[in-house]
Parts: structure tokens; C-alpha cells; sequence
């Protein structure tokens, strides 16, 4: 298993993450706004999923003008666009990371005292549930795996 540390390289081809989504919101015809593109920028430099309150309290702390609502609008903009994938960790709360356009992907970690959430990757577990997809003639075109835990702070 690989912990991901190191910031996504949201790569669409040879293009970065963030000038992919703002290609795409160009051809649906959104017009470009400062809120938009905070927050993609902030999509593209986080290294693992965020909710729209840490996107936000982030944007704040950089001292953006920019309210909640509007961090809201343009994640369920992005989410219906495809470009975000929302992640439900299990604790009720939305989150939110750029989804690739190749279909690579990470799972996370969940700590269920102190609500870290970690990136990980692991190659034996994505064979396994291929593996298993193949087992029961099932054609698996997504998956989410969280594991729920104690992360090392909290042990």
C-alpha cells in the first residue's frame, strides 16, 4: 500500500487539472468568474478530498471574499460536470477531489476519532476487486473504498 503524500498530478493529456476544467466550463458556456476559478485552483492543490467548509475556510485564510454558497454552487457545478468526484467517507459530510480523466484514482483512510482522512494507493486491492468483478461476471465501471480506523496520532 502507498500513502499519497505528493500533490495530484491531475493531468487531462499534457494539460494540468485545473486549465482542463476551465476549458470544460468554457465549452458549457459558464462564464469565467473569480469564484470559479479560487476554487478549482484550490481543487487542483489539494492532496487529498476536502469539503466545501475546508475549500472554503482555505480560500478565507488567503484572503478571498468569497462565501460559502458560492464554494457550494461551483463544487455541485464541477460534481455535475464530472470533473470532481464526491467522497463520502462515512461521517456524513460531502467531499470533494478533482476526478481524472484517465480513471486513476486513490482510496482513503478515515480516522474515526479525530476525522483525518488520508490518500492511499494499494495495486493488490484494485486486483482484487477485478478479480472478483471477474469471479461474478460483473462489470465494474467505479469504486470507493474508505477504511475506518484509528490513524496513528489517535492510537
Amino acid at each position: 500500500m502507498q500513502i499519497v503524500t505528493a500533490r495530484h498530478d491531475h493531468s487531462h493529456a499534457a494539460i494540468g487539472w485545473d486549465t482542463h476544467a476551465g476549458e470544460a466550463l468554457t465549452r458549457k458556456g459558464t462564464r469565467r468568474s473569480a469564484v470559479r476559478d479560487a476554487v478549482v485552483a484550490a481543487l487542483a492543490a489539494q492532496e487529498c478530498c476536502a469539503s466545501a467548509q475546508e475549500i472554503h475556510a482555505r480560500l478565507r485564510s488567503g484572503g478571498s471574499t468569497i462565501g460559502i454558497a458560492s464554494v457550494y454552487r461551483t463544487l455541485e457545478l464541477l460534481h455535475g460536470m464530472g470533473l470532481v468526484t464526491r467522497v463520502d467517507t462515512g461521517d456524513g459530510v460531502a467531499r470533494f477531489e478533482p476526478s481524472q480523466a484517465d480513471g486513476e484514482h486513490h482510496h482513503h483512510l478515515v480516522c474515526t476519532r479525530c476525522g483525518a482522512v488520508q490518500a492511499f494507493q494499494d495495486d493488490g486491492l484494485e486486483q482484487a476487486i477485478h478479480a472478483v468483478a471477474d469471479r461474478v461476471d460483473f462489470e465494474v465501471t467505479g469504486h470507493d473504498v474508505a477504511l475506518r480506523g484509528l490513524c496513528g496520532s489517535c492510537r
